[in-house]
C-alpha cells in the first residue's frame, strides 16, 4: 500500500473514556464537517412585494470521515474490526475531535450502516457522522479552565483574544468574553452564573443584550450562593426560587458583553461558567 497522509482523530464517550484512533491502529484519512445547514424563515404578506426575513437557526450537520487500519494477520482484522463497531456504538452520543482542532470536539452519532471494505490485511471504511443537540463544535475546556495553551483544552483560532479575560468577578461593573461564533443562549446550551454573598432584590443585567435578570428576595450571609443554571434559578438554602424572579434569562452573544449589578449590599463574587462554540 502506497505511503498515505494520515491525520488524527479521538473518540471520548460521555462517562470520559478517550479512543486516540491512531494508537488503536485506526487511521484517519479525512474529517470533514459539512457547512452549517440553514433553516430559513420567511413570511409572505398578501399584496406585498418579496418576503419578511423571521431569522434562520442550523439544522443538524454531517461530519464525512474516511477511515482505515492494518490488521497483522487474518485473525487480527477480525478484532480491529469489532473494535471499530465497538467505539463507534451509537446507543449513546459520543465526541469525536479533530486533532487539526485539538481545542474543539462535535457531540455526534453515526447516521446510517457503513461497510469496511477488506483488503487483505487492510480494512477501509467511511462513516457521515450526524451532530446531536447543536450543529456546532464546542469548546473542550470551559471558562473555569485556565487559558493555557499548555493544558490541550484550547487551540488557535477558537476566537480567544490577548486580553486577559475574567470569568469571576467581585465588582458591580464588568465585562465577560463570549469567544465563540455563537450566541450562548441558556435555554439550549450550558451557561451557569453563580452569585456569592449578600444582596436585596438583586439584578443581574446584560447591558450589551439588553437581558435583565433579577429576584425579589434577599440573602442574608456572605456564603449564600444563587444559582442560574440553564434556565432554572435556585439558592443554597431554599432550592428553586424561580417564582420569585421575572423569569428573564441572560444571553451572551459573540465578543464583549458587558454587564451591571445592582442589589448587592456587601462583598460578592460572581462567576459565568459555560463554552464557546464555533460554526
Amino acid at each position: 500500500m502506497a505511503e498515505v497522509i494520515t491525520l488524527g482523530t479521538t473518540v471520548q464517550t460521555l462517562s470520559g473514556q478517550k479512543y486516540v484512533l491512531e494508537e488503536l491502529g485506526i487511521m484517519t484519512r479525512d474529517f470533514n464537517p459539512q457547512s452549517p445547514s440553514p433553516v430559513h424563515n420567511f413570511e409572505t404578506v398578501e399584496n406585498r412585494h418579496g418576503t419578511i426575513d423571521r431569522g434562520t437557526v442550523y439544522g443538524q450537520r454531517t461530519i464525512n470521515c474516511s477511515f482505515y487500519f492494518k490488521a497483522v494477520d487474518m485473525w487480527d482484522y477480525a478484532l480491529l474490526r469489532d473494535e471499530v463497531f465497538r467505539i463507534f456504538d451509537s446507543r449513546e452520543a459520543f465526541y469525536i475531535i479533530d486533532q487539526r482542532n485539538p481545542g474543539k470536539r462535535w457531540l455526534v452519532k453515526y447516521s446510517s450502516p457503513y461497510n469496511i471494505e477488506q483488503n487483505w490485511k487492510y480494512g477501509f471504511f467511511e462513516i457521515d457522522f450526524i451532530t446531536v443537540k447543536l450543529p456546532f463544535a464546542e469548546s473542550i475546556g470551559t471558562t473555569m479552565d485556565p487559558f493555557d495553551f499548555d493544558s490541550d483544552l484550547w487551540q488557535l483560532g477558537q476566537g480567544l483574544v490577548a486580553e486577559d479575560t475574567m470569568y469571576v468577578h467581585n465588582t458591580t461593573s464588568f465585562r465577560i468574553y463570549n469567544a465563540g461564533d455563537v450566541l450562548i443562549d441558556p435555554k439550549s446550551m450550558p451557561l451557569k452564573i453563580k452569585y456569592k454573598g449578600k444582596s436585596n432584590n438583586l439584578n443581574i443585567k446584560n447591558v450589551t443584550t439588553g437581558d435583565l435578570w433579577s429576584y425579589t428576595g434577599s440573602t442574608t450571609t456572605e456564603r449564600d450562593v444563587i444559582t442560574l443554571d440553564g434556565v432554572k434559578a435556585y439558592r443554597n438554602v431554599l432550592g428553586s426560587i424561580f417564582k420569585n424572579t421575572n423569569w428573564g434569562l441572560i444571553t451572551l452573544k459573540p465578543g464583549w458583553n458587558d454587564f451591571v449589578i445592582t442589589g448587592a449590599t456587601g462583598d460578592f463574587k460572581v462567576e459565568f461558567d459555560f463554552r464557546f462554540y464555533n460554526l
